[in-house]
């Protein structure tokens, strides 16, 4: 096949379908990870332990990311891209395949981009500006010194750009070239003159966290000629070693700090906004930012914006291609248009940072997390641009700094691994998984941040059942389209005029500063039973209407275009959305109509036209009530009450989250619809929902077992009900069809009986694996945290212990019975008369045992798996030095120093309370 082929292939996958049963598994469903080369310090050996490791465990996807290497280890670092790493890389994609792995490949080492080859002259940008003041109408010609900036550091390589001269009545003088061997000789005019000097200067930022060989400054990316140079190296590695592309080149939050500028930007600022910047320097650094200063700011931010995304992310996306291969971005960071920057490559990738607290209950907490940055509204900028674009896969950086290092359970991760896949995501991958050889001692080579998903965490033992989750979901998050109900138009001239400074990112950190009211919106809405996807002004000019619903470029269809109070529209984007509406569409402004146009040049007739435009919206003397307008075959609705004005538009609401508080995301395919469903929050359901599709009949799904099933199913009011039966903490998949299911086997629903069977003693603990070992067995009678166990080893420990009781099953009347195994530290294998039963890693730790239980004598054996914490914890305690890594090390929460000495024993194994529960399913 064709690279070309390939590369088509590839961003296809995502349409196929696969009806009433689980969809085909590829390799792209499955969990990926970062997978960290540290000193890129690898052989073929610890290549194929560790591959074959990954594979069978269930990973899909690896992404090569080189970084800072291990101390003492020096003479094992490979230098990146150097003829001995290509021929690991070659070793590692054959190995790969070998194991159904495919490998992905950071673009750099580290990051941002940049290393040894990148120049001063291609080196990150920043803009330094100097101000004189000068008294012209004398005689003798004056020289002032221009030779440098102020900033000593910057006085060897800042260039000057410009000298601009303005007057008190408004004159503007450029004087850059009368300054000859840093003097200025001119004589002023008469009057008082202020001059202002742009120098460019460097940020001299270095690549952060760079592996051997990726040293060096961080790329100027708005920079075209050096974004291309950059490149050249890579394509030079590739032909001289004949290696092959990587599926997919990835480039990681954009962290290039203090990079306003750039050499050419005056010149691309005048072509695309059509008046020169530097003859307006005194209003651009107006720190009191009167209307005229955040107009030309907000023209500032947007040339930035483009030129970030047509010299960067646009040529990365077509110099991989080149190759055959795909680009997969983290868009936030930067200061660009989120929206349009994440649509210009194939994958946008979002990031999840902490971890969210649903009050799930029976989850265990602990007091060292860090709370989410990323709510749903953060994570919806990837999926957004994915979907308007037409792009089949939503990646994410997934769990980085949930809680603290060795601290992070499997049922930790999976709450905030359901709240990317509501967000869109459909293609994660794991923040991440350091490569470590195999004779390294415990805990192994680490990556500075948790989490750590390797085979050296005890919590590998129990995860390939956790991947499997994931890539059941991913199977069906995969499928068909996008199906969101409306589009909301992302107010970013409103950001870009209210910011303060000069360059504004767009970091998860400071997103709830930067847009409180979006982010409102964003949750107002959802929290009304809706699901949306943003859009920005470009996509909307591509945008049509066809059977009254809108239709971007990427072929995903809309019921309604929202307008959030937006203040500043340009006048293009407003007399688009009139025409859409006039074509039939459904178009809604909340609490105003735009009521200005944004920028500076030719302010005047822009108004006239923006004022003209506006003047064919329906007259509104308030919208403190909602009303609908016809306009041409379409809509336009106003309001104040978001869920007012949406129920206007004849779209019903979802009661999974109304009536049940439930998370979902709904996909549409040739068969139906099809919705993930999880129930995050500290209730269960057991009720019948009306389903927002027109379907007749539906199964469900259960990614954590596999189990399939028809649903209970009716039609009330014209519309699909089913009965739901969820538990705090779980999740489900729904597809819905509209043809007859009979011949599918019916979804048991269980009921549980009134009463159980306590097994609260009779067991007994030994250790299947434990480090440092603990040997023999413990009679404990009740289930209890091993350490409690009189043995020292048991409260230092890391491993497995076997808790075993034999019981008599009376003889009762059940058609299942559930065990239920209480509060779990942290996940468990059950075994039932010698039967894998299960297991259990996430809350509710249960598991339907029915079929392996019999009348009178049964065996059951539950082992649990610790985390590492409380034998990292006696590392420190005893001083064994196991921080070996080079740059930043470890790190605690918030990139505190410091060691784990003083942490309590965390409890590990069963902690009581354990059930038998009979159940029977009815129809």
């Amino acid at each position: 096949m064709k690279k070309k082929d390939i590369l088509t292939a590839l961003l296809l996958l995502g349409s196929t379908v696969q009806a009433q049963n689980w969809p085909e598994i590829k390799p792209e469903a499955r969990p990926g990870s970062r997978w960290w080369w540290m000193g890129s310090a690898v052989d073929q050996k610890g290549l194929a332990y560790n591959l074959h490791k990954y594979g069978t465990a269930g990973i899909g996807s690896l992404e090569i990311t080189p970084i800072y290497g291990v101390k003492g280890n020096e003479q094992r670092d490979i230098p990146f891209l150097s003829s001995r790493w290509m021929e690991m890389y070659q070793y590692t994609q054959d190995e790969a395949q070998k194991n159904g792995i495919d490998i992905d490949m950071n673009t750099g080492t580290g990051w941002p981009f940049g290393g040894p080859e990148i120049t001063l002259e291609h080196a990150a940008t920043r803009a330094i500006f100097e101000q004189y003041t000068v008294t012209g109408g004398k005689k003798i010609e004056q020289q002032i010194e221009i030779t440098s900036p102020k900033e000593q550091k910057q006085r060897e390589f800042a260039q000057l750009s410009r000298l601009m001269a303005y007057a008190e009545d408004g004159a503007c003088l450029n004087l850059t070239s009368k300054v000859k061997n840093g003097k200025l000789e001119w004589n002023a005019p008469k009057g008082e003159w202020k001059l202002i000097a742009l120098f460019v200067g460097k940020t001299l930022q270095k690549v952060k966290r760079a592996a051997p060989g990726g040293e060096g400054y961080v790329m100027d990316h708005m920079n075209p000629e050096a974004v291309k140079e950059y490149f050249t190296k890579f394509d030079r590695a590739f032909k001289q070693n004949k290696a092959t592309y990587p599926r997919t080149f990835f480039n990681d939050s954009y962290e290039v700090y203090k990079a306003d500028w750039t050499p050419h930007l005056l010149e691309e600022f005048e072509r695309r906004r059509g008046y020169k910047l530097e003859e307006h320097f005194p209003e651009f650094l107006d720190a009191s930012r009167p209307e005229a200063t955040r107009r030309i700011v907000s023209d500032y931010r947007e040339t930035v914006s483009e030129m970030l995304i047509d010299n960067f992310t646009t040529q990365w996306t077509k110099w991989a291609h080149k190759h055959g291969s795909t680009t997969r971005n983290q868009a936030h960071g930067s200061p660009a248009n989120l929206i349009d920057t994440y649509a210009s490559v194939d994958i946008p990738e979002c990031e999840g940072f902490g971890l969210t607290d649903f009050h799930i209950k029976g989850l265990r907490k602990d007091s060292l997390t860090r709370p989410n940055f990323s709510d749903i509204s953060m994570l919806k900028y990837a999926s957004s641009a994915a979907h308007i674009a037409g792009k089949p896969y939503t990646s994410s950086e997934t769990f980085t700094w949930l809680t603290e290092h060795f601290r992070t359970s499997l049922s930790q991760c999976k709450p905030d691994m359901d709240l990317m896949f509501v967000s869109g995501v459909n293609h994660m991958f794991f923040h991440g998984t350091p490569y470590s050889p195999q004779d390294a001692a415990w805990p192994g080579w680490l990556f500075y941040a948790s989490i750590n998903m390797s085979p050296t965490n005890s919590i590998w033992r129990d995860a390939p059942a956790f991947f499997e989750y994931i890539t059941r979901c991913q199977s069906f998050l995969q499928m068909g389209q996008p199906d969101n109900d409306f589009l909301v138009y992302l107010p970013i001239y409103d950001l870009w005029d209210e910011l303060p400074g000069r360059l504004v990112s767009f970091d998860i950190h400071k997103m709830d500063r930067y847009a409180p009211k979006f982010i409102k919106t964003i949750q107002t809405i959802i929290a009304g039973g809706y699901d949306v996807d943003y859009i920005s002004d470009a996509f909307i000019k591509t945008t049509r209407c066809a059977d009254n619903q809108l239709v971007t470029s990427g072929g995903t269809h809309y019921k309604a275009l929202i307008v959030p109070a937006a203040r500043l529209m340009p006048a293009a984007t407003l007399k688009k959305l009139v025409e859409l509406a006039r074509q039939g569409a459904t178009v809604i402004f909340v609490e105003q109509y735009p009521e200005d146009i944004p920028g500076y040049n030719r302010l005047k007739q822009n108004r006239a036209a923006f004022i003209n435009i506006a003047g064919q919206l329906p007259d509104v003397d308030s919208f403190t009530h909602t009303q609908t307008f016809t306009l041409g075959k379409g809509r336009i609705i106003v309001g104040s009450d978001y869920q007012q004005v949406l129920a206007q538009t004849g779209t019903a609401s979802e009661e999974l989250k109304t009536r049940c508080g439930l998370q979902f995301i709904r996909r549409s395919n040739p068969e139906g619809h099809h919705y993930f469903v999880s129930c995050l929050q500290n209730k269960d359901i057991d009720e019948w929902v009306t389903l927002n599709v027109p379907e007749t009949t539906a199964m469900f799904f259960n990614p954590m077992n596999g189990e399939r099933g028809k649903a209970q199913s009716r039609i009330e009011n014209g519309k699909l009900q089913v009965r739901l039966q969820l538990k705090s903490g779980e999740s489900l998949i729904i597809q819905t069809f509209d043809k007859s299911l009979d011949e599918e086997p019916a979804w048991n629903y269980p009921e549980e009986q009134i009463y159980s069977l306590s097994l609260d003693h009779g067991w007994k603990l030994e250790f299947v694996e434990s480090a440092p070992a603990i040997n023999g067995q413990f009679d404990i009678d009740s289930p209890t945290s091993w350490t409690e166990l009189e043995q020292p080893e048991a409260k230092i420990n890391m491993g497995t212990g076997r808790y075993s009781i034999e019981i008599n099953m009376p003889s009762m009347e059940a058609d299942d019975w559930i065990l239920d195994l209480g509060d779990v530290r942290e996940s468990a294998r059950v075994r039932i008369n010698g039967n894998d039963a299960g297991i259990v890693w996430a809350v509710p730790f249960r598991l339907k045992v029915g079929k392996w239980l019999k009348p009178g004598k049964n065996r059951i054996e539950v082992e649990v798996t610790n985390l590492p914490a409380n034998r990292i914890a006696d590392m420190d305690r005893k001083h064994i030095e196991w921080r070996i890594f080079k740059d930043i090390n470890m790190a605690k929460l918030n990139y505190v120093k410091g060691d784990y000495k003083n942490w309590d024993a965390m409890p590990s194994g069963l902690n009581g309370n354990i059930r038998l529960i009979p159940v029977s399913y009815k129809e």
